[in-house]
């Protein structure tokens, strides 16, 4: 997908003006930041729409194109029509020279095929779908990757496996978090439940057995 988009200025400001907006087919949006006054703008719906609809769309530099003039810009917040899950406000960021910017950057599996774990029926389950990182404002990670090879039923995948690029550094600093972890299949758990159940049951069997024994004894005695 094409890092650009296109927008006009907006003169007028305010919820009445944003509706306005809408009903043009336009969406409504805003440029702040890199220390210049917060510029109003209005995007095509459709066009928006698609860009928004990528998990990457909030962890990457967008050319945006305002009335001829280019802004480099990262999306901070996009609104969406409660019901209908349209886009409705898009707030943008500006990128500025040597800036450093905190972003959820998608994290994506690979070598599905090489984790044990799952090829004996085991489950993906994933803790963080993104990570929280400062990057350099001109070299924003799309994705970040996570292999799996070798992970086993019971393992997990840690920040400290992710091979970052160079200057992203995640937010969370004081340890080693989870992204992600093989976990055993229903079928598994309830195989390892009965086999619990049974030792306990027997362990237990043997317990009264040896409680009959030392009754017997004391029997004997008298």
């Amino acid at each position: 997908m094409s890092d650009e988009l296109k927008a006009v200025a907006r003169e007028r400001v305010g919820k009445g003006a944003a509706r306005a907006t809408r009903r043009e087919g336009l969406v409504p949006g805003v440029i702040y930041g890199d220390k210049k006054p917060p510029l109003s703008i209005a995007l095509p719906a459709k066009e928006t729409a698609l860009a928004a609809n990528s998990d990457s769309f909030m962890a990457r530099v967008i050319n945006l194109d305002v009335d001829g003039k280019t802004h480099s810009v990262i999306a901070k917040d996009v609104q969406r029509d409660p019901v209908k899950d349209f886009v409705i406000h898009v707030d943008f960021l500006r990128v500025g020279k040597g800036s450093i910017l905190t972003v959820n950057v998608p994290v994506h599996f690979i070598n599905e095929e090489a984790a044990p774990g799952l090829e004996r029926g085991g489950v993906l389950n994933i803790v963080r779908h993104e990570v929280e990182c400062d990057v350099p404002g001109n070299a924003v990670p799309e994705f970040l990757e996570g292999d799996l090879t070798g992970l086993d039923i019971g393992d997990g995948l840690h920040i400290s496996a992710i091979k970052l690029p160079p200057g992203v550094v995640p937010t969370i600093t004081d340890r080693d978090f989870t992204i992600a972890t093989i976990a055993a299949p229903a079928s598994l758990k309830s195989e390892e439940d009965e086999e619990a159940e049974a030792a306990a049951a027997e362990e237990a069997a043997e317990g009264e057995s040896e409680d009959a024994a030392a009754e017997d004894g004391d029997s004997t005695e008298e």
